[in-house]
């Protein structure tokens, strides 16, 4: 059933806009208030929806505007809404593209009847929650290999402006989506509507689009609604988990623009801010919607997000409180990207908890391990290299640096979400060909290949083909 024909309670006393300001509305009631979070509709059609996020007095009440408020004045009537925001879920939603009210903007015929869920869930008890140790493979060499994810949890992609996060979310959904039996939802909040547009017609393309949702909180609209479209996203996957039982792989693409929202609502509803000047809820806020995304013995929600740092500063309170709900964090370095290794994850600070050799095996953990000792060695030997020169190390040393510039270049990867960009087809290779390949490069086994011969390949083997004169080409 739709909102409209949902059985509720009374509905509140209707109220009246005592002030505008922005996207904070104030509206007074006449005898009654209507409790937090409660979905109102003001001007003469209702066509501006507001969520009561304070209580001022006894008869007033202090709203976040999750449309546009041009055109409200003081004195337009506000009436109940009948309850919190609800968004549509079911089966019906595959192959669509929704906004935070459960709205179509992908041109196709609107949702109505069927059920509507609150987007304001509590997250499963910790008697419902499954803890597991099985990995997800991704396609990726560098991801894969040094910062596995886990079936059911939750992984961070952290970077600055333009080192690649919404590539690499992008790769991941061409990646699992085409061989992953369950559900795929993406998340877009506060991105660009290029993106959403583009990421439609890729899914499409690739057949895959039935077996997708994509909800979009897009630049353009209110924070509120930007605020809320994660939980409403949510709220989506955990029907297709709980009632469904289905595995769910969630895509959200930025939870710092979630977090940054988050922050615009704060200071308009006149809040102090906290450190750096981010909302003083803000670690509540995170762990309201991190803590619904888990596995339960019905099914699981498998969530990977992008993750804006502001200035590439990793102390930022966005990015550590974002930190300590992850089971693997995926950092992406400016200086990587500017070298040419794509994509430009940082194998020293990328780390999973899925890495144990209990969990992945003895073999891909002591695989792991070696090639991070060799990275982490030939980093401290710059600069001695800078200094004095190749000249001046050791032999084992010169082993070193030999390795792990191999290393380097292998864990490059040429993307298909990157083809028409590039003019290199794009790859995705096994778990057991990464493991095979850093295992031969660490034994001497290409010491007689060029360094570039191994850079932007797919499996190890292409560098005995001479893949990668073609790359060199496009390198210029």
């Amino acid at each position: 059933m739709s909102p409209a024909d949902t059985p509720s309670r009374p509905p509140f006393a209707d109220g009246a806009v005592a002030a505008v300001r922005g996207s904070v509305v104030d509206v007074c009631f006449t005898h009654r208030l209507p409790p937090l979070r409660r979905r109102l509709l003001a001007g003469a059609g209702g066509e501006v929806v507001l969520e009561v996020a304070a209580h001022l007095g006894e008869l007033e009440a202090r709203c976040v505007a999750l449309t546009p408020t041009r055109g409200v004045a003081r004195g337009d009537p506000v009436r109940d809404g009948g309850g919190p925001l609800t968004v549509p879920v079911g089966e019906r939603l595959l192959g669509r593209m929704l906004n935070v009210f459960g709205a179509p903007i992908d041109g196709g015929e609107p949702l109505t009847g069927g059920l509507w869920q609150s987007i304001h869930q509590p997250p499963p008890s910790l008697e419902r929650r499954v803890v597991g140790r099985e990995t997800f493979v991704t396609g990726i060499k560098a991801i894969d290999l040094l910062a596995p994810l886990e079936r059911g949890g939750k992984a961070g992609l952290f970077g600055g402006a333009g080192v690649g996060k919404t590539v690499l979310i992008t790769e991941m959904i061409h990646n699992m989506v085409g061989r992953y039996r369950g559900v795929s939802m993406f998340c877009g909040i506060g991105e660009r509507c290029r993106e959403a547009e583009e990421l439609h017609r890729e899914m499409k393309d690739a057949g895959v689009l039935d077996k997708t949702v994509m909800v979009f909180g897009q630049m353009n609209e209110p924070p509120g609604a930007r605020f809320r479209v994660g939980h409403g996203a949510l709220t989506m996957a955990e029907w297709f988990r709980d009632s469904a039982k289905q595995d769910v792989l969630l895509l959200i693409d930025n939870i710092f623009r979630f977090i940054q929202a988050g922050a615009e609502v704060s200071g308009l509803m006149g809040q102090i801010p906290s450190r750096v000047g981010y909302q003083p809820t803000l670690a509540t806020e995170i762990a309201e919607l991190e803590e619904r995304i888990c596995s339960t013995e019905s099914g699981s929600i498998t969530s990977v997000q992008a993750v804006y740092v502001p200035a590439d500063d990793f102390t930022d309170p966005a990015a550590t409180h974002t930190f300590g709900h992850l089971t693997a964090s995926i950092v992406l370095s400016r200086k990587r990207a500017s070298q040419g290794f794509y994509p430009a994850i940082d194998p020293l600070r990328s780390d999973s908890k899925m890495l144990t050799p209990q969990t992945v095996g003895e073999r891909h953990y002591r695989t792991a391990q070696a090639v991070r000792r060799t990275l982490s060695e030939y980093e401290e030997l710059k600069d001695i290299i800078a200094m004095l020169g190749m000249e001046e190390l050791s032999q084992h040393d010169r082993h070193t640096v030999a390795h792990a510039r191999r290393l380097e270049r292998f864990l490059t990867q040429p993307f298909f979400s990157t083809e028409h960009f590039t003019g290199i087809e794009g790859r995705s290779v096994s778990l057991e060909a990464t493991i095979d390949g850093c295992e031969r490069i660490l034994a001497d086994a290409f010491a007689d290949r060029p360094e570039q011969a191994l850079y932007m390949i797919g499996e190890v083997d292409e560098a005995l083909e001479g893949s990668g004169s073609r790359t060199r080409e496009v390198k210029g």
